[in-house]
């Protein structure tokens, strides 16, 4: 396998940098002196970005992209072999990492390397702790999957001590890092269409567990079913959290946990948090995002903070300042009297988090907009989608967003709409965007919470109306 050797820097294509995680690898190593071309389908924010902080971005993915000088080339899981700069970098023998490997690399080059997992939850995890470092006047280098506002994008390159970035499942990418630390949030069902069932997934994490060193820690939601069979052979030290108060204080069954849950009126929690004597006092910790869910994403990134040598006053400040990155109830705007959410949410857990959290939100009725995320998610957790969605006043569904997937299994959102009016929920479908808003427009009313949620492109519903 090709090595990265920040010493020696060279040309790298990356080929989809569009990509949230692919442009913020594409900045790291353009900050370190390498130099950096590449592609993607289409035009966006992203590649704007990075064509104005000097980085060559084509639009669309032709052969003649590849060029003879370029030394390496980075492909995202969603690239496939009959892409034509695949097939010219395969031809040209032009030495190719995957995101994951590349991303793997990566962490060899820092003294403490983090990786927050987790079927749930990544991307405000890793903001929380980022937010952490920043009050704790630490200098990290953070790789994000979301864009914190803190940091003006989704990347920020630092010194050589702390590298915090996301670890994703999918295509076992996250078996390609070299942590220290580790943070497990969760494990539940999903991208079934690459693992075959729950036990598949679980024994992924199971693997990703082990790459922690002895010496290294590794910390785990206690609220995982069975989270024992995931530490049972590890050499690193293995610290349990959980976001629920226990229900004997004597002896709660993780070192980390809350106590003394409270909703302001934006559903916004503030809790004490309890932990290990030797890294300080019960902390007050206030939050302004909102939702329970919250409340276990803080103390995971608490607990990682613990690890790391900082003070729990700095922890406090930093979960104070931190309100959400883009895509996760994310506030747009008001038109006609009702409110405009976006949500990054795509599966049931996610949607019923946050339509629990949009529930502690002043509203007269929640609209949701779904725009499901795949077939094969979709069909394999139909039942679950519709169970979460029905927490809506009325659910309004858009075509699902088929992303890396050609066969539709046989399932469209009108397989969904049936489900959830079957059972009795108020379900419309729309096949486009603009029919979506026209109704939006002429039914929804002042006070009215309206919430676009998904992970395809659905935002833009939120953008159009309030244009």
């Amino acid at each position: 396998m090709y090595q990265i050797d920040f010493n020696h820097p060279v040309h790298v294509h990356f080929v989809g940098i569009g990509g949230i995680s692919m442009s913020g690898l594409a900045q790291i190593l353009a900050s370190e002196g390498f130099t950096v071309s590449g592609s993607d389908r289409a035009a966006s924010e992203i590649t704007r970005t990075l064509e104005n902080s000097g980085i060559r971005v084509m639009i669309g993915q032709r052969r003649e992209n590849i060029t003879k000088d370029i030394d390496l080339a980075v492909f995202t899981a969603a690239i496939h072999p009959d892409n034509p700069e695949y097939k010219a970098v395969q031809e040209m023998k032009i030495p190719a990492l995957t995101r994951a490997e590349l991303l793997g690399q990566l962490m060899r080059n820092y003294r403490l390397p983090v990786a927050v997992s987790g079927t749930h939850g990544k991307t405000t995890t890793t903001s929380m702790l980022s937010e952490i470092l920043l009050a704790a006047g630490t200098d990290p280098t953070l790789s994000i999957g979301g864009v914190l506002p803190s940091i003006g994008g989704n990347v920020r390159v630092g010194g050589g001590t702390y590298f915090v970035a996301e670890a994703c499942e999918y295509t076992n990418s996250f078996l390609q890092m070299y942590p220290l630390l580790g943070i497990i949030l969760n494990i539940e069902e999903d991208h079934l269409d690459f693992f075959k069932d729950l036990d598949d997934i679980r024994h992924s994490f199971h693997r990703f567990a082990r790459l922690i060193p002895g010496g290294g820690a590794l910390v785990i939601n206690t609220q995982i079913e069975n989270w024992q069979e995931i530490t049972e052979d590890l050499s690193c030290e293995v610290v349990t959290f959980s976001g629920a108060v226990p229900e004997d204080a004597g002896t709660p069954a993780a070192q980390y946990y809350p106590s003394d849950i409270h909703f302001d009126g934006l559903g916004h929690p503030s809790f004490t948090l309890h932990g290990p004597a030797q890294y300080g006092e019960p902390a007050q910790i206030r939050l302004h995002v909102p939702g329970l869910h919250n409340v276990g994403n803080a103390i995971a990134a608490v607990a990682a903070a613990d690890r790391m040598g900082i003070s729990r006053t700095a922890s406090a400040q930093g979960l104070a300042a931190f309100g959400g990155t883009d895509r996760r109830f994310q506030y747009k705007g008001t038109r006609n009297g009702f409110t405009i959410i976006d949500d990054y949410a795509h599966h049931p857990t996610e949607i019923e988090a946050t339509l629990h959290a949009a529930q502690a939100c002043p509203h007269e009725r929640i609209v949701c907009i779904f725009q499901p995320h795949t077939y094969s998610r979709t069909k394999s957790l139909l039942h679950g989608f519709a169970r979460a969605l029905s927490l809506a006043d009325t659910v309004i569904l858009a075509d699902i967003y088929a992303a890396r997937e050609t066969d539709t299994l046989g399932v469209s959102s009108m397989t969904l709409r049936d489900e959830l009016l079957s059972l009795g929920s108020d379900c419309l479908y729309f096949p486009t965007f603009e029919e979506i808003e026209k109704y939006i427009l002429a039914n929804c009313r002042k006070g009215d919470l309206v919430i676009t949620m998904g992970a395809g492109n659905i935002d833009q519903i939120g953008t159009n109306l309030l244009s």
